[in-house]
């Protein structure tokens, strides 16, 4: 059982890659049961995320799946011993929701991640007072200890994209970085980091400018996530108002990769964005 009793992202991204290959194989849940010597429950628990697969019986399913590729077995065998170990935000859990302990579990395990913001800085660029600001100013009411600690979590999951760490793409609209939200004072600061953290070889930050149009409304805010060495997107996340939902089904990840090589292709190029964040940071200081 994954810990907290209930379907974590990696065993759900377990189970989901088992039952694909089954579903290739055309095999039933029965006979992956013979073939781990189990009754078919387990199969379908394991293909939800409920259970964890043990490494044998991934090793026995793959074999009578076909898939001989050892990367595969590998990748899976090591999902599923992750699946098993508890997250370093798991001591947040009393103030997070469980969706977005999901979101920072795929965030956690990704190689790339590609984020679109229209409205604020996404979380990954903020800085402690913007992050506390936009937080105070939602429209449930959040006590003082809650905020800091949800900063702390803002802070923590910032190391994904230390130099040398996850390949990290953000595009913001420019509404979003050019009308404060916030103070004066925590927008200028805000800006700065982005540009700051913009150097890093891993990071890429792009603004769509207000030319870009309709392209802009066409879609809330969403985070793409790859587990491997291609970024092929694996994962997208979703942010509503009753929380942030997660989409695995293919058809929902090639209709998102889609977008956002449109948004992409319509924001300006890396050093143009730096170039229009620093005209806006002088203009903030001249008024």
């Amino acid at each position: 059982m994954p810990a907290g009793g209930r379907p974590t992202v990696r065993s759900r991204r377990l189970g989901a890659a088992l039952k694909r290959y089954r579903l290739a194989a055309r095999l039933d849940q029965p006979h992956a049961a013979e073939v781990i010597a189990a009754h078919q429950t387990r199969v379908s628990r394991i293909e939800t995320g409920h259970v964890i697969a043990r490494p044998i019986e991934i090793r026995a399913m793959l074999k009578a799946y076909g898939v001989e590729d050892s990367e595969v077995r590998e990748k899976l065998e090591a999902l599923a011993k992750q699946s098993k170990r508890r997250g370093w935000w798991l001591e947040h859990a009393a103030h997070l929701r469980p969706d977005y302990l999901d979101h920072i579990a795929l965030e956690d395990d990704a190689t790339y991640i590609r984020e679109w913001q229209p409205v604020l800085v996404p979380g990954l660029l903020q800085t402690p007072a913007y992050a506390e600001a936009v937080i105070s100013a939602g429209p449930n009411y959040v006590p003082q200890d809650v905020i800091t600690q949800l900063v702390r979590v803002r802070q923590s999951r910032q190391a994904k994209i230390e130099e040398n760490g996850a390949s990290y793409t953000a595009i913001v609209w420019e509404a979003a970085v050019a009308h404060p939200l916030v103070g004066v004072e925590i927008h200028r600061e805000q800006l700065a980091a982005i540009l700051e953290i913009g150097k890093r070889k891993n990071v890429t930050v792009q603004v769509l400018p207000f030319s870009g149009g309709a392209l802009a409304a066409s879609t809330s805010a969403f985070s793409s996530f790859s587990f491997d060495s291609e970024p092929v997107v694996e994962a997208v996340t979703l942010e509503n108002l009753r929380g942030t939902s997660v989409l695995e089904a293919p058809e929902d990840l090639t209709a998102y990769a889609n977008m956002y090589d449109l948004l992409r292709s319509a924001a300006l190029a890396p050093d143009e964005s730096a170039r229009l964040l620093r005209d806006i940071l002088r203009s903030t200081k001249e008024d």
